[in-house]
C-alpha cells in the first residue's frame, strides 16, 4: 500500500502502523513560539499502546517553566495582533486551510489516536470527521459574529463590540484526543485569541501533529502552542498564570473544581467546564422497534470501550418490556466485543491504560457484591494474547443505591434500571449530582415534550443517542459543567463585550 492510497482493510492498517512507528514518524517535544522544543527540565514521559503494551514513545513532560514560557509568548502574540486584530475574512482563511490539511492527514491522524489510546481506527476516522467539521464550522462562524448598535438618542452613538480575551488555555481528554481538541481550539482560535493546549498525558501524539499542521495552515507565531505533560504541572500552571484570562478543560468533575479554585487564586480567569457523566436513557414500552432501540442502546455504552463522558450508562426501562428487552440489549452486545484496533471492523479496542482497566474491573466487582444480576460479560479478556480490553458488561436490577448506578465508570459497564410509571422513570432520570446528556425513547409526542422539559440534563436525545452536529452546543448542567462546545455558541465564549458611549453633542 502507498501513502496515496487510503488504508481500508486491517493488514492496510497494519502496514499503515508500523510504517509509522518503525520509522516514529510522530513528533514528542513540546511546542513553543513556533518551534518544537524539549521540556526546559528535560523530562518525558512515555506514552504506550494499550493494545500491545509496548512503547511508543518518549515524550516531553512540561511544567511550570514551560507553562510560564508559552504564555509569555502567546500574550505577546495577542498584543503584536498579526491574529487577534487580523480581518475575521483573513483568520476564517486560514483554518479552512487548517480544515484541509486535517482532511488530507486524516488516515494518520487517526493512526495516531488508535495507537495512543486503543480506540478502533474506524471510530479514530469518525472523529477525524468530527474534528475537521468543528474547524471549517468556527472558520465559517468568524466573519458572521456582529457586534450591536444600543438604541440612544441622537446625541450619543452605543457600540457592543466582541473582542478576543487574549490567552486561552485549553486542557482535553484523552478519550477523544483530536476531536475534543478541535472543540476547544477552533472556537478559541477563531475568535482571535492565543491558545495554549494542553493534551492528556495518555494521548499527547495526534496534538503534536496538528501543531505543525497548524505551522503549516499560516497561524502566526506564538497564537497556537503545544505542552505535553501532567495535569498536576503544567496544567496546574496554567491555570494558575495569572497572564492566562480563559480556560477550556475536559475531564472530570474533581479536576473541573479544582480548576475552578485555581481561577479563584489567580485572576479569575473564566473557566468553561464540559465534566463527568451519568447519562439516564429511558425506554417505554410504547418504543417503536425493541430490536432497533436495543441495538442504539448498546452502542450507547459501548462505544469507544465505554470510556465517553456522555455514554447511556444507565438504561431505565419500563417493567413492561424489560425482560424482552434485556435480552435483545445483551443479543446486541454480543456483536460489540473489542477486537484490534486497527481492524476497521472492531466496534470496541482497548481501555486506555492500566490504571483505567483495573478501575473498571474495580467496579464489576463491586456490582456484584452489591447484588446486582450479571447478564453479559464481567470478565477481562484479551486479543492475540495481550492487551487490555474489557468486553461489553451488563447490569440487571441495579438499585439507584449501588455505585455501578451512581458513580461514573467510564468503561464498559451498562447498568439497567426498571420503571412502572413515567414520574418514577424522571424521579429516577434526575437522581444524579450529573446532568450532561440523558435519553428517551417512545411515541407519544405529548410525553416525549413533557419527559424532554423535566430532565435535568443539557442535552436531551429523542429516539436516537448522540445525535446532532456542529450546530448544536455540547454541554452540561449540575456537576457536568458549565460550558458549551461546538455551535455558534462555543464562538461567543471565547470572545468578550466592550461598550463603547459616543457622544454626539455639541
Amino acid at each position: 500500500m502507498s501513502r496515496s492510497q487510503p488504508p481500508k482493510t486491517h493488514a492496510d492498517w497494519q502496514a499503515l502502523a508500523a510504517s509509522l512507528t518503525s520509522g516514529k514518524g510522530f513528533e514528542t517535544r513540546a511546542f513553543i513560539d513556533d518551534a518544537f522544543v524539549a521540556a526546559a527540565s528535560g523530562e518525558t514521559f512515555t506514552t504506550t499502546n494499550p493494545a500491545t503494551g509496548e512503547a511508543l514513545a518518549e515524550v516531553a513532560s512540561c511544567d511550570a517553566a514551560d507553562a510560564e514560557l508559552a504564555v509569555g509568548h502567546a500574550r505577546a502574540a495577542f498584543e503584536g495582533g498579526e491574529w487577534s486584530r487580523l480581518a475575521p475574512g483573513r483568520r476564517k482563511k486560514v483554518l479552512l486551510r487548517l480544515a484541509d490539511l486535517l482532511e488530507a492527514h486524516k488516515h494518520e491522524l487517526a493512526l495516531l489516536d488508535t495507537l495512543d489510546m486503543g480506540k478502533p481506527v474506524a471510530s479514530s476516522l469518525g472523529d477525524m470527521a468530527g474534528a475537521i467539521a468543528c474547524f471549517r464550522y468556527q472558520a465559517e462562524c468568524i466573519d458572521k459574529l456582529y457586534g450591536e448598535v444600543a438604541p440612544t438618542g441622537e446625541e450619543a452613538l452605543a457600540l457592543v463590540l466582541r473582542e478576543p480575551l487574549g490567552v486561552v488555555a485549553s486542557i482535553v481528554p484523552w478519550n477523544f484526543p483530536l476531536m475534543m481538541t478541535a472543540w476547544k481550539v477552533a472556537p478559541a482560535l477563531a475568535a482571535g485569541n492565543s491558545v495554549i493546549l494542553k493534551p492528556s498525558e495518555k494521548s499527547p501524539l495526534s496534538a503534536l501533529r496538528l501543531a505543525e499542521l497548524a505551522r503549516e495552515a499560516g497561524l502566526p507565531r506564538g497564537v497556537f502552542q503545544v505542552l505535553p505533560g501532567f495535569g498536576h504541572t503544567v496544567g496546574k500552571a496554567l491555570a494558575l498564570s495569572m497572564g492566562v484570562d480563559c480556560l477550556a478543560f475536559t475531564g472530570s468533575t474533581g479536576v473541573g473544581k479544582q480548576l475552578m479554585q485555581y481561577a479563584g487564586q489567580s485572576n479569575l480567569k473564566r473557566v468553561y467546564l464540559e465534566c463527568g457523566g451519568k447519562s439516564p436513557n429511558i425506554v417505554f414500552a410504547d418504543c417503536k422497534d425493541l430490536d432497533r432501540v436495543a441495538k442504539h442502546a448498546a452502542a450507547a455504552i459501548f462505544h469507544n470501550q465505554g470510556e465517553v463522558c456522555i455514554a447511556g450508562s444507565r438504561l431505565l426501562v419500563e417493567n413492561a418490556i424489560r425482560e424482552a428487552f434485556i435480552d435483545r440489549v445483551v443479543a446486541a452486545a454480543e456483536r460489540m466485543q473489542p477486537g484490534d484496533p486497527l481492524d476497521p471492523e472492531s466496534f470496541m479496542g482497548a481501555i486506555v491504560d492500566e490504571a483505567q482497566y483495573r478501575r473498571i474491573l474495580g467496579y464489576i466487582e463491586k456490582g456484584r457484591e452489591e447484588g446486582a444480576r450479571l447478564r453479559a460479560g464481567g470478565e477481562a479478556t484479551q486479543v492475540e494474547g495481550r492487551g487490555l480490553f474489557i468486553p461489553p458488561t451488563v447490569f440487571d436490577g441495579v438499585t439507584p443505591e449501588m455505585a455501578i448506578g451512581r458513580e461514573e465508570i467510564f468503561g464498559p459497564v451498562l447498568s439497567v434500571f426498571g420503571f412502572d410509571t413515567e414520574e418514577e422513570a424522571v424521579a429516577m432520570a434526575n437522581d444524579s449530582v450529573y446532568g450532561l446528556a440523558a435519553g428517551l425513547w417512545s411515541q407519544d409526542i405529548d410525553r416525549i415534550m413533557r419527559v424532554t422539559r423535566r430532565l435535568h440534563s443539557g442535552q436531551v436525545f429523542v429516539n436516537n443517542w448522540a445525535g446532532g452536529d456542529q450546530t448544536m452546543p455540547f454541554g452540561g448542567v449540575k456537576q457536568s459543567g458549565n460550558g458549551r462546545d461546538k455551535s455558534h455558541h462555543s464562538l461567543e465564549e471565547y470572545s468578550t463585550l466592550k461598550s463603547v458611549w459616543m457622544s454626539l453633542a455639541n
